[in-house]
């Protein structure tokens, strides 16, 4: 498996890009994760990893979309972005992922890219507006990387996309980008209707021999005020989905990602780790892209004229969503108990971020779910590259030592409305909406957190 990538990135890719990638992404990287475990030794936490949504504006409409997509158009103009992208790299940042919206829809995204030969990009896009020129634009600069979302075949794409012809229009721009050798990624939102197409060695098969060098497969996240929860996984189909990516990690030539597990298997939320926060399109600070609501801004005035390194290390609201998130779970907490960010939205009195302003409403309405955390259930890397890559730079890095979780994350809530009540045992505090969780595994107490 290793000598055929080896083989696929030498002579499928241009070597100054892949030279970019194993230089900026890769060795700088690094360092950066490096420079995040070092503060947080001191108590410290500037996220090694940004994500910005820099348009909120978009073709699609998607189910479960909780960007306001057909709001008046905001974008991050290229003097913030700029401004921003200069304060992170002084924190030792170099990658930064491009969101939306749909990122180019933006229409000065090159003037926002080009700036900064010394950074990566990786651009979350629906792949439709990448022409064939824009992709040599792409390989210009060499620096980025387009991650094309894909959700199913003809029919499912169009249902989950909610437009017609998505599936052609998406897989042009995917062309278009390795056609001109650009190093090109592929992402999938699983959920019910997708996840038996998707989630196959056929679809694997079919993106190697397309040329693309890497895939992601997301979970849906049932958000926003469509948030179509029918179309969220199982804890069975999530486990399978796990299973899957760690086996094909051992057989084929494709690098895949994935942002919800360390090398052992266990559950992790990269913003309850400080690893990522997210800027929305207004220049606002948010702990990640499905929990709007903030307290600081990337723009400076007259009432904050902090700079951002200040901002991110002394913000109340940010350091309590991740010791809410650390002590809760190691899934999502906002999945597993939207109650709990409730109240520490209203404790800090956040501001909802959204343009439609019915962030907190949605809220409220949500119920207990399950997320990626399965105690009892985790799947172990089988392949040593990213065992020793997670042991070193993408894991919990100790923020859920001496946690329990065996009472207020969604598996326990869950098995505890499963089984006979005893006036010995402790109910679960808080007024908890509940959906089915039936095969849930009981063996809470994990022994990794002990």
């Amino acid at each position: 498996m290793f000598l055929k990538m080896a083989k696929r990135l030498l002579f499928e890719t241009d070597k100054r890009l892949l030279w970019k990638l194993a230089w900026s992404m890769g060795f700088k990287g690094m360092l950066s994760v490096q420079k995040h475990k070092a503060r947080l030794r001191r108590g410290q936490v500037f996220p090694p990893f940004l994500y910005v949504s820099i348009i909120n504006s978009c073709n699609l409409r998607c189910q479960g979309c909780w960007v306001d997509v057909a709001h008046k158009q905001e974008i991050i103009q290229p003097a913030a972005f700029h401004k921003l992208v200069a304060e992170a790299r002084d924190m030792g940042n170099v990658f930064f992922g491009i969101v939306g919206g749909e990122p180019f829809m933006h229409p000065r995204l090159f003037d926002l890219l080009e700036p900064h030969p010394d950074c990566y990009f990786q651009i979350f896009t629906n792949g439709q507006f990448i022409t064939a020129e824009k992709a040599k634009r792409l390989r210009r600069l060499g620096n980025v990387t387009p991650l094309i979302s894909v959700e199913g075949n003809e029919i499912v794409s169009d249902q989950r996309r909610g437009r017609s012809g998505v599936f052609g229009k998406t897989m042009q721009g995917i062309r278009n980008c390795l056609d001109n050798k650009v190093f090109t990624g592929v992402c999938s939102s699983l959920c019910q209707t997708n996840i038996d197409d998707l989630l196959t060695e056929e679809w694997i098969d079919r993106l190697i021999d397309m040329g693309v060098m890497y895939t992601w497969f997301h979970v849906y996240r049932p958000m926003g005020p469509d948030a179509c929860p029918e179309l969220s996984l199982t804890p069975q189909q999530q486990l399978r989905a796990r299973r899957f990516v760690v086996e094909m990690r051992a057989k084929k030539p494709i690098v895949i990602i994935d942002a919800y597990f360390d090398g052992e298997g266990q559950a992790l939320c990269p913003a309850a780790t400080g690893m990522t926060h997210h800027i929305n399109p207004w220049g606002d600070i948010e702990p990640c892209p499905i929990v709007q609501f903030t307290t600081e801004s990337i723009h400076a005035g007259e009432a904050d004229q902090r700079s951002l390194k200040d901002k991110f290390l002394q913000s109340e609201f940010l350091a309590d969503f991740r010791k809410l998130a650390q002590s809760t779970t190691r899934g999502c907490i906002v999945l597993e108990r939207p109650d709990l960010l409730k109240k520490l939205v209203e404790k800090h009195d956040a501001r909802d971020a959204t343009a439609r302003g019915t962030a907190l409403a949605e809220l409220e309405a949500m119920t207990v779910r399950p997320s990626q955390f399965n105690p009892g259930q985790e799947i172990p890397e089988k392949n040593w590259f990213y065992r020793f890559a997670k042991r070193h730079w993408f894991n919990d890095f100790g923020v859920y030592r001496g946690q329990n979780h065996a009472r207020e994350s969604a598996p326990a809530i869950l098995a505890s409305r499963n089984k006979p009540t005893s006036p010995c045992l402790p109910e679960p505090t808080g007024n908890h909406g509940v959906v089915d969780g039936s095969g849930l595994n009981k063996q809470l107490d994990n022994p990794h957190e002990r």
